[in-house]
């Protein structure tokens, strides 16, 4: 029953005018609040995702492949998921995920700006790639501002207006690790979007504000398990801890009323080597 729910939700962009009146109808009617979730298909995409499910909200999960996404879906049990592929660094798809949002559910309340890339790991400054360079710029600053753009567009037209993004940091927004220039330096970057939006989302009640995070267990903190390089040039293995701790943040952030805002929170791994890193 999932997968033919899933399957719906795809479709839903093709539902006759009538059909998505309802559907709009029955979500205000129900009071359920609508939170986009990019990099949904893993990770802490899907972790927040469940968490949000979990609390009441109506889900639009977009992620760059579809199978991940149902597989997302299916696990939310019966909260109402709306999947889209997504590219986040392609304007005309993120102008149409935030448009069948519009049209599935007539509203949004929340963006969960989390789609985001390491690069590759281990490459020294000297030898990264130009290209490397810019495909981390694309998706973790360039696909982060069109997200919020497209959300903060949509919170300021509507009516009640307004509405919250919350964007995913990093510890590396803080501090960088060895070989990291593109992805700390994004990070760092989308601490400034973080406090421009909150600025200028002032006088449309849009509130903005971010989680940086420090070795939730993913897949892109495997390499923590079997160690990671540190800042004295030796390898060692970092604590993690459970995406599901993130997560529950989160949630806390996106229930507060729109008068109140965590501006940053920080949630890591309690033992990592974070504080006096370097």
């Amino acid at each position: 029953m999932n997968n033919e729910r899933t399957e719906q939700t795809e479709r839903a962009g093709e539902a006759e005018p009538s059909s998505r009146a309802g559907r709009n109808e029955r979500a205000e009617g129900a009071g359920r609040k609508v939170a986009v979730v990019t990099g949904a298909g893993s990770g802490i995409g899907r972790a927040v995702a469940l968490a949000l499910a979990g609390a009441g909200w109506s889900l639009a999960l977009a992620g760059r492949r579809a199978e991940p996404l149902a597989e997302t879906a299916a696990g939310a049990g019966d909260t109402e998921a709306l999947c889209v592929t997504t590219d986040v660094t392609d304007a005309d798809e993120v102008d149409a995920l935030f448009a069948a949002v519009r049209e599935r559910f007539g509203r949004l309340d929340l963006l969960f700006n989390n789609a985001g890339t390491f690069g590759p790991g281990g490459v020294p400054l000297e030898d990264l790639a130009a290209a490397d360079w810019r495909a981390v710029v694309d998706v973790n600053l360039t696909g982060a501002f069109l997200c919020a753009q497209a959300a903060y567009r949509q919170m300021k037209e509507q009516d009640p207006q307004g509405g919250r993004i919350i964007n995913n940091g990093s510890i590396s927004a803080h501090a960088p690790r060895p070989h990291s220039i593109a992805y700390t330096a994004t990070k760092h970057a989308v601490t400034g979007l973080t406090k421009s939006l909150s600025l200028d989302g002032r006088p449309y009640r849009i509130a903005c504000g971010q989680i940086d995070i420090g070795n939730a267990a993913t897949e892109m903190t495997e390499r923590m398990r079997s160690g990671i390089l540190q800042a004295h040039g030796e390898l060692a293995v970092e604590p993690v801890m459970a995406a599901a701790d993130v997560a529950r943040t989160v949630v806390h952030m996106a229930e507060l009323p729109l008068e109140a805002n965590v501006q940053f929170a920080t949630v890591m791994a309690t033992t990592m080597p974070y504080v006096g890193r370097g």
